[in-house]
C-alpha cells in the first residue's frame, strides 16, 4: 500500500508541509511551475535549499505582488489577532508563528474596529469565507483540489468561530495573509493528489509550549483555534518554547491524515524535509517519508485475559465459539495465578473487523472480567494455494516466498483425506510426492 508518514515531532505549517512533499516530487521543478500557474492573485512561489542541524531540505517561500510577508507587515493590532512570540519570547508582531513563516494564523476581525488607522501604511481589507469560495473556485484545479483547500478552511473558521463565539458568516480572514495562506493550503492538496497516497499516517503533534500574546492579553500554547481543530489528535508539548503548529498546518493535517499514530513498518522510497525560518535545538523541520506497506508485513490485535475457575470443557467450547467468530488463532498457556491457583491464559489473535466480536465473545463464554488489547505488526511470507498433479491424484499446497526464502507444505486436509481413503500413513504419502 502506498503510504505517506508525516513526522511532526516539530510542529506543522502550511510551507513547510508544502516543502516537505515537494521534495518527494521526482521532478520538483515542473511541479514548482506548475504552482506557479496557479493564477492566484498576485503570488509567486519560490524554493531554496535551507539547512537546519545538519540536514538539508527545502525552504517555501511565497510572495504577494512581488513583496514577502514580513513583521512589520503584521503590526497592526486587531482585536483577535496573536502576537506570536520569538524564541526569546519578544513579543513584536501578530499572525507570525515560531515557524516564522506559515503567515495562516486567521482570526476574526472584530466589527468594533473597522475603521481603525493601521500602524503601517498598507489599508487591507478582510475576507470571508464566501470571497475565500470565489478565489479557490476560479482556480485551474480539479473538483478534489479544490473540495480540500475549502475544507481547511472550513476546519479554521469553525475553529474560530468556537473560540470566538461567532457564527462562522461572521468569520473574516485578514487580506494580509489571505492570499499566501491560500497558496499555501492550494500547494499542499495539489501536492497530496499529485502523490496519490492510499493511507497517511501523522504522527502525534508536537504544538510547542509556553503562551502566545494577543490583543486581550496572553494566550497558553497550543493557541485556541490550534487546539479546537487538533481535538481528538494525540497532541503533546515540551522544552521548546514557542507556538510550532499553526492552525492551517492544523487543519491539513486533519483534513488529509487517515489516522494519527507511530511510523508503520515501511519500505521508504523517498523522503523530504521542509524546513522554517528558525534554529532551534531540534532540526526545525516537517519530515515526510513515503513508501510501501503491507508488503510482508500486516497488523493484528492479541486479545488476551487470565481464568483460573473455569472447567477444560468450557475453555474448549469458548476456543470453539472464537474461531468460528473469525480469529485468527486461539491458544492457552497454563499459568500461575494470585493465591496460588493454576490458571489458564487464553490467547487470541485477531484482525481488527473481528475484534468487537471477539470482545463480546470472551466476555460471554468466558469467566474473566478483563481483557488485555495489544497491536502487533506481523512480518509474513506472501502466500498461494495451488493445485499439483501427484501419484494420489490432484492435491493443493501452499506456496510461501519472502525475505530471501521459500517454502511448500501440502495441504493436510487432502494429505489427511488420502490417508483414510487408502489406509497408509501420512509419512508415507509425504515420501511419495
Amino acid at each position: 500500500m502506498k503510504t505517506l508518514f508525516i513526522d511532526c515531532s516539530m510542529g506543522a505549517a502550511g510551507d513547510m508541509l508544502t516543502a516537505a512533499l515537494l521534495e518527494l516530487m521526482p521532478d520538483r521543478e515542473a511541479v514548482l511551475e506548475k504552482l506557479n500557474h496557479l493564477g492566484i492573485p498576485g503570488v509567486s512561489f519560490r524554493s531554496e535549499a535551507s539547512v537546519k542541524c545538519g540536514i538539508t531540505g527545502t525552504h517555501m517561500t511565497v510572495e504577494v505582488n512581488g513583496t514577502e510577508e514580513s513583521e512589520d507587515m503584521h503590526d497592526h493590532h486587531h482585536d483577535h489577532d496573536h502576537d506570536h512570540h520569538d524564541h526569546d519570547h519578544h513579543h513584536d508582531h501578530d499572525h507570525h508563528h515560531e515557524h516564522d513563516h506559515d503567515h495562516d494564523h486567521h482570526h476574526e476581525h472584530d466589527h468594533e474596529h473597522h475603521d481603525h488607522e493601521h500602524d503601517h501604511e498598507h489599508h487591507h481589507h478582510h475576507s470571508s469565507m464566501r470571497d475565500i469560495e470565489a478565489i479557490v473556485n476560479g482556480l485551474p484545479l480539479s473538483e478534489a483540489v479544490r473540495g480540500h483547500i475549502l475544507q481547511v478552511y472550513q476546519l479554521i473558521a469553525e475553529a474560530e468561530s468556537k473560540v470566538h463565539g461567532v457564527p462562522v458568516t461572521e468569520i473574516h480572514f485578514h487580506e494580509v495573509g489571505t492570499m499566501d495562506a491560500i497558496a499555501d493550503i492550494a500547494a499542499v492538496c495539489l501536492l497530496m493528489e499529485e502523490i496519490a497516497p492510499e493511507q497517511v499516517i501523522v504522527s502525534p503533534v508536537h504544538v510547542g509550549s509556553g503562551q502566545v500574546r494577543c490583543a486581550h492579553g496572553i494566550l497558553p500554547v497550543p493557541a485556541p483555534a490550534t487546539a479546537y481543530i487538533l481535538r481528538d489528535v494525540p497532541i503533546y508539548g515540551g522544552r521548546i518554547r514557542g507556538e510550532l503548529c499553526t492552525p492551517t498546518g492544523a487543519a491539513l493535517l486533519k483534513t488529509f491524515a487517515t489516522r494519527f499514530g507511530d511510523m508503520p513498518i515501511m519500505e521508504t522510497r523517498a523522503i523530504g524535509y521542509g524546513m522554517g525560518k528558525k534554529d532551534f535545538e531540534m532540526a526545525n523541520c516537517v519530515r515526510a517519508m513515503l513508501g510501501e506497506t503491507g508488503r510482508g508485513t500486516d497488523t493484528v490485535y492479541e486479545l488476551s485475559c487470565n481464568v483460573d475457575d473455569m472447567t477444560a470443557e468450557s475453555i474448549g467450547f469458548a476456543m470453539e465459539c472464537l474461531l468460528e467468530a473469525g480469529a485468527m488463532e486461539v491458544f492457552t498457556i497454563p499459568v500461575g495465578m494470585k493465591k496460588n491457583r493454576p490458571g489458564t491464559l487464553i490467547n487470541v489473535i485477531c484482525r481488527e473487523p473481528q475484534k468487537a466480536e471477539i470482545v463480546r465473545l470472551l466476555f460471554l463464554h468466558t469467566s474473566t472480567l478483563g481483557i488485555r488489547e495489544a497491536v502487533k505488526q506481523r512480518y509474513i511470507l506472501d502466500r498461494h494455494l495451488e493445485q499439483v498433479e501427484t501419484p494420489y491424484g490432484l492435491i493443493q499446497r501452499k506456496v510461501s516466498s519472502g525475505y530471501g526464502t521459500s517454502k511448500v507444505k501440502y495441504e493436510y486436509d487432502d494429505l489427511a483425506k488420502i490417508a483414510r481413503e487408502k489406509g497408509i500413513s501420512l509419512e508415507e504419502i509425504r515420501r511419495n510426492l
